[in-house]
């Protein structure tokens, strides 16, 4: 959008930073603080438009053409703010999980379920069509919340495939990539080669995950534009149906060594009273509520900087 000042990219450098401290999160999606924050369809637009198309553009009009055309102030500013988030905050989330599990996904879980009020209520009406939309994606996410994960596979056309899809997690409101890759069992391979500069491993799966952003993000356009309110309905199915992920009282049932530290690979949830060790529920719902009101803040910041 052309008419913006360097206040509006402030603000979409913030939402950015929202985004990064969500993804850093392992099972809470940066495309839910998008919606939130009132982004999501244009960031979904935005990468949809990276085409050929952009080198034709510059050539015909120039840089300042194609830089349009992109919407890369937009891009740039978004992604300023996430990576100086996920830089910032990656030690102090780590920290706070590995200390106060509760507190943590409590908060997230406030937070999570405000967002599906928030998405849900787009809908003007809801129609029948909608409902039934809804409750098939709910289940699909929970299901999907409670698989097990396969044994590790080395096949770089599998691992093209894993960052294709842990991408589309990303940026679809609900489960997060990691999560995925935990799921396809390419979680641990995709830390060793981060870790250990194996950038064979490192550019298959990056190729994946641009083929799954720049693919994904055309289908999701695509489905705003024909059916926007049935979309919705998807996405709010999707990310109640998560909600399982971020349930604060878990008992570990599977766990896995990775790089010297010890990684949650199943939990079953369960209630307060048959969590194994102190629940801490009266901390548990005021976090909780902190959360889901942190994002009646958000909406209204968000309307009126958008």
């Amino acid at each position: 959008m052309s008419d913006r000042k360097i206040k509006d990219y402030a603000f979409i450098s913030l939402k950015g930073m929202a985004m990064g401290a969500a993804d850093v999160v392992p099972g809470v999606s940066g495309g839910t603080i998008a919606f939130i924050t009132g982004i999501y369809e244009e960031l979904v637009n935005t990468i949809s438009n990276v085409d050929f198309s952009l080198i034709k553009t510059w050539k015909a009009e120039g840089f300042k053409a194609m830089w349009n055309q992109l919407n890369a102030s937009f891009l740039l500013a978004l992604i300023l703010g996430i990576g100086v988030s996920v830089l910032s905050l990656m030690k102090l989330m780590t920290y706070l999980l590995d200390t106060f599990p509760i507190q943590v996904w409590s908060f997230f879980f406030g937070l999570v379920l405000a967002s599906v009020w928030y998405i849900a209520k787009q809908i003007p009406n809801w129609r029948l069509v909608y409902i039934v939309a809804l409750i098939i994606s709910a289940l699909g996410a929970y299901a999907l919340t409670t698989l097990t994960p396969v044994g590790e596979i080395t096949s770089l056309p599998y691992l093209f495939l894993c960052g294709a899809l842990a991408i589309c997690a990303m940026i679809l409101p609900g489960i997060s990539g990691a999560f995925i890759l935990v799921l396809l069992g390419a979680y641990k391979q995709i830390i060793d080669a981060v870790s250990d500069l194996n950038f064979k491993v490192i550019s298959v799966v990056g190729l994946g995950a641009i083929f799954g952003l720049l693919s994904f993000s055309r289908l999701l356009k695509w489905l705003f534009n024909k059916f926007e309110y049935l979309t919705l309905s998807i996405l709010t199915g999707f990310v109640f149906g998560s909600l399982n992920k971020i349930w604060p009282w878990k008992n570990t049932l599977q766990t896995e060594i990775i790089h010297d530290k010890e990684i949650i690979i199943k939990q079953e949830s369960v209630l307060p009273a048959s969590f194994d060790g102190d629940p801490q529920f009266m901390y548990a719902v005021g976090l909780a509520f902190l959360g889901f009101i942190l994002i009646l803040l958000l909406e209204k910041w968000s309307s009126k900087t958008t």
